[in-house]
């Protein structure tokens, strides 16, 4: 089964794809936006064609108490608007410290700034992604 890796943010939304088997998941593309969330769907309804994918796994960014703020109810209306129009299952998936893991690791391999901008979205789609198909293996 092929999962598709969402991290929706106010500009972006990162995408990562699972490989065939559901067992590992890869940075994909980044889609910009300005809120204009009926685009995205669309641009979301093409990769899930191209690439046979059979279910979402959305980030869910609660806050670090455990409440729901207005991000995480934003991507629970998104969840809505994807289930409604590409008629998927959608997972939600806590992404609480995804950005920061992302940010560490690309500090680490001595990726400049700039290049980090370009890739941390997607790269935080492939973690919240990576997150759920280890936990369900389980």
């Amino acid at each position: 089964m092929r999962y598709l890796g969402l991290d929706l943010g106010s500009k972006t939304l990162g995408v990562a794809l699972s490989d065939k088997t559901g067992l590992i998941a890869t940075s994909l593309t980044i889609i910009r936006h300005n809120e204009e969330y009926s685009s995205l769907i669309e641009k979301v309804k093409e990769l899930k064609e191209e690439y046979q994918v059979e279910e979402i796994v959305l980030g869910y960014p609660k806050n670090m108490n455990n409440t729901l703020g207005e991000k995480a109810k934003l991507s629970e209306k998104f969840k809505k608007m994807l289930e409604d129009n590409l008629g998927v299952k959608v997972h939600l998936m806590d992404e609480r410290l995804t950005t920061k893991q992302v940010e560490n690791i690309l500090i680490a391999n001595d990726t400049s700034r700039k290049k980090r901008k370009k890739v941390i979205d997607s790269l935080a789609a492939t973690i919240i992604l990576q997150s759920y198909l280890d936990k369900k293996e389980k």
